[in-house]
């Protein structure tokens, strides 16, 4: 079922107990009455009211707490020797709902007000023991409804925390199936590119030795067998960021823009600020989004020129990425797997990222990652 069919269907059993409790407590109050006075259609207007109040009681708890409470004092008080009824339903609503101080504090005023209201009525003349027997059974009656509420309360609340362990043992579970997958893929990848690339080393090696001239499919062979062995590691080792891997950080971000350097990429990179102040987990984020932003450069822009800028303020530490690539604002990338990380990555950090075309032509990565509380 659905979520609304749920809420709809909450909805209507609380109208249920509602209106049945309402009746009830009517019914008590006309059968226990032998005349009808204007006191007496205030009774039993405040014995509906006190019933009915009971619909909003998963919505307004404390509300209903004292409306129910106010009506089964006024009751008493017009004259109606009618059980608190309502009251208890909605003292086991406040603390189902975990307010069990406002049901505490609430129940201790209703208790002391009861007995005055039905003083003030003439009802329960019969003797003092009378009263006290009645004052103890309402307690009694109060405590084992405030005792259900906790009960359920605290059975909800250990359901919630298995089904987050669930979640969470899956997750883990998923994690490390996917690292596994992603350590056998780099084995069996590896293996196979490493033998190309050698091969057309070799290859190209014994045609310049020979005097002959190279042709241009082989060498095409061998860049691209470079390529693709500096693309693997570069996108498996976030797969592989386990405890057997140390973690990247911000003293780490040099070496990735030198690296892509090397593949005919004029990459220049901008530090401003005091390095030492960023936190561990700012900067291994900062890493993975200038990682995941060459990547990108590299394999979709087109671009030959990317700038890498990083400004390490007192309470925040801004990033940006910029390429002068194909992508313009009419024909903007479509996003991928790798931007989604890096969003939930800034996110995490509770930061914000921004990924899009320039106006000029290109296209810009901005992050904004706050210092403070990041570990």
């Amino acid at each position: 079922m659905n979520a609304g069919g749920t809420r709809v269907r909450a909805l209507v059993g609380d109208w249920v107990i509602a209106v049945g409790v309402a009746g009830a407590l009517l019914v008590t109050g006309v059968s226990g009455q032998l005349s009808t006075t204007d006191r007496d259609l205030l009774g039993y207007a405040l014995l509906t009211s006190g019933g009915l109040a009971l619909a909003a009681r998963r919505r307004a708890p404390v509300a209903v707490l004292a409306v129910t409470g106010l009506c089964a004092v006024a009751y008493q008080a017009a004259g109606f020797d009618v059980p608190a009824v309502a009251y208890l339903f909605a003292v086991y609503a406040a603390v189902r709902a975990g307010h069990r101080v406002a049901a505490v504090a609430a129940s201790l005023t209703v208790l002391a007000a009861l007995p005055l209201a039905a003083l003030t009525s003439g009802l329960h003349d019969t003797g003092e023991a009378f009263a006290q027997a009645r004052g103890a059974l309402e307690i009694a009656w109060l405590i084992a409804a405030g005792a259900a509420g906790e009960a359920l309360r605290q059975a909800e609340r250990r359901a919630d925390e298995a089904e987050r362990t669930r979640e969470e043992t899956a997750r883990r579970r998923a994690d490390e199936e996917r690292l596994r997958i992603a350590r056998e893929l780099h084995d069996a990848l590896t293996h196979q590119i490493s033998v190309i690339k050698v091969q057309a080393d070799v290859a190209v090696h014994v045609a310049r030795r020979r005097g002959e001239e190279v042709s241009e499919a082989l060498l095409a062979i061998r860049e691209a067998g470079r390529e693709a062995a500096r693309e693997l590691r570069v996108t498996l080792e976030a797969l592989r960021d386990d405890d057997t891997t140390p973690p990247r950080g911000l003293d780490d971000v040099p070496e990735l823009v030198e690296r892509a350097g090397r593949t005919g990429l004029k990459a220049t990179l901008t530090i401003e600020g005091q390095r030492h102040d960023v936190p561990a987990a700012v900067g291994r984020t900062v890493y993975r989004i200038v990682q995941e932003s060459l990547t990108n450069i590299a394999r979709h822009a087109d671009a030959g020129t990317a700038s890498v800028r990083i400004d390490c303020r007192p309470d925040t530490l801004a990033l940006r990425v910029d390429d002068d690539g194909k992508a313009t604002p009419a024909v903007a990338p479509t996003p991928g797997v790798g931007l989604q990380g890096m969003r939930e990555r800034v996110t995490a950090l509770g930061g914000r990222l921004r990924a899009e075309p320039r106006g000029e032509g290109g296209f810009t990565v901005q992050a904004e990652l706050p210092l403070d509380g990041a570990s």
